[in-house]
């Protein structure tokens, strides 16, 4: 494993963090911080729920858009969000021989995300 591109998420539903290793020796360290955007009021329900899989959708692609070539990806976080994340993960083609898996976590320093990323590998 150590010799494919290793990423660790830790997300919940309007932040994340990845962690990665962008070659074979490299060491993991930190490539990016998201941020979601909120839902705005509406008063209608149709339109506050495709507003919701819309941002959600664009959440999911800025970080996919992190981890080219991913072999192995973790995620980890609060929520249900880690588990939509993996769908939307098989669901694209790029992500599709990919191996995923998930946990539950609070919310780390970055040092502490890189040490628990690197437990998993």
């Amino acid at each position: 494993m150590k010799t494919q591109k290793q990423f660790g998420v830790w997300m919940d539903s309007y932040n994340a963090a990845i962690v990665g290793n962008e070659g074979p020796e490299d060491s993991l360290t930190v490539i990016a911080h998201i941020k979601g955007e909120v839902i705005s009021p509406n008063s209608s329900e149709k339109t506050s729920n495709n507003q919701a899989k819309t941002l959600q959708n664009k959440f999911f692609k800025e970080i996919a858009a992190h981890m080219v070539n991913a072999a192995f990806v973790h995620v980890t976080g609060t929520g249900q969000t880690q588990e939509q994340f993996i769908h939307y993960l098989a669901n694209t083609p790029q992500f599709k021989n990919s191996r995923t898996e998930e946990s539950t976590s609070n919310k780390m320093s970055d040092d502490k995300l890189i040490e628990f990323i690197a437990t998993k590998f």
